[in-house]
């Protein structure tokens, strides 16, 4: 298999040298090129295209925001953004989301080549993932993989009655791509809706300023979750980047914990934490739904909300950029239904 042909976008020569010695390490991935800028850059496409681009936000000439949305308009390639952690960066690196970059990697304004020699393993990961990605789907609208724990270290296992009640919350988790997915379904709901707990595979402090632009563009109102929020209806809470989310249920109310502790399914915030707690205290009064995404993060826990009674929709192939959590979650037959991306919002409204 021929290997992934690479090309960064950096106006920082140390960071265009570093990533170039660190990704060309892995005998996946072929580094083609490297410019400081979109404009040197298109001399170098133009007579090699690379299969993704990992690229800077703020440059001179032309910034990474307006170079992606041409680049997603005229030839729509995978890019992983490779941004500085400020809360600038961070609304930043939502528009770039929503323009149709495939992931993020975050890199500190201090100790920058450490970090990039550090997360060797993190960097080649999100190349390959966005290797994966189906482009038609990306068209505008972490850490280092530790060892593998499951969802016991945060809600014990075991299954828990329930009765049917009048309060219907639905629990959707997603990791590549999900950003533009969210945003097709949520604007697609009206102000009276279930409420909504999510997961979406993202950093700390970047889902803050994703929940501020839907929520903008939403008539639902959509936050970052904080602990003690209650569910309510026309309200989704998104897990905040770096911890875990929990649903309880308290008395007569759903809401929601946030809980510190370990990766699980080699994520934090995990889709499977969410859906076991769903399982756990919902039951038969969720809906639950996983979306496109890399790995299998959540497809356990959908499999322990189908045996509690939960309703259930896998995202299909045709709609996911990647098809790897959904197909998880279909294998183990946790899947009552198979739904288009475009359709799923309906499925919510049903509940």
């Amino acid at each position: 298999m021929s290997p992934i042909k690479v090309l960064i976008i950096d106006d920082s020569a140390v960071v265009r040298q570093v990533l170039t010695a660190t990704l060309g390490r892995d005998p996946a991935i072929e580094v083609i090129g490297a410019a400081a800028d979109p404009v040197f850059a298109m001399d170098k496409m133009n007579k090699q295209w690379p299969d993704v681009i990992v690229l800077d936000v703020e440059m001179p000439r032309m910034d990474g925001i307006t170079f992606l949305k041409k680049l997603m308009a005229e030839h729509p390639t995978p890019v992983v953004i490779c941004s500085t952690l400020t809360e600038k960066g961070a609304a930043t690196t939502m528009q770039a989301l929503a323009a149709g970059a495939v992931s993020i990697v975050t890199k500190p304004q201090l100790n920058l080549r450490q970090f990039l020699t550090d997360s060797a393993d993190e960097l080649a990961g999100a190349v390959k993932a966005a290797a994966k990605a189906n482009m038609k789907r990306m068209v505008a609208c972490g850490e280092r993989a530790p060892a593998r724990v499951n969802a016991d270290v945060i809600v014990p296992g075991g299954t828990q009655a329930m009765v049917r009640t009048t309060d219907n919350i639905v629990a959707i988790g997603t990791s590549t791509g999900g950003t533009q997915a969210l945003e097709l379904i949520l604007t697609a709901l009206p102000r009276v809706c279930p409420g909504i707990v999510i997961v979406q595979h993202m950093p700390e402090h970047f889902t803050a300023a994703f929940a501020e632009r839907l929520n903008r563009l939403c008539e639902i109102e959509v936050r970052e979750a904080k602990n003690g929020d209650r569910v309510i209806p026309g309200c989704a809470l998104i897990a905040p980047g770096g911890r875990h989310m929990v649903l309880k249920r308290n008395g007569a109310q759903y809401q929601v914990e946030i809980v510190d502790g370990p990766p699980v399914s080699r994520h934090r915030p995990s889709v499977d934490v969410l859906f076991r707690s769903v399982a756990r205290s919902a039951g038969c009064n969720a809906l639950g739904i996983i979306m496109t995404g890399m790995g299998d993060d959540g497809a356990r826990g959908l499999k322990e909300m189908f045996d509690a009674g939960a309703a259930t929709v896998a995202q299909d192939e045709a709609s996911c950029v990647v098809f790897g959590m959904p197909k998880e979650a279909i294998k183990l037959n946790a899947a009552q239904r198979v739904m288009a991306l475009e359709d799923i919002h309906r499925a919510i409204l049903h509940r």
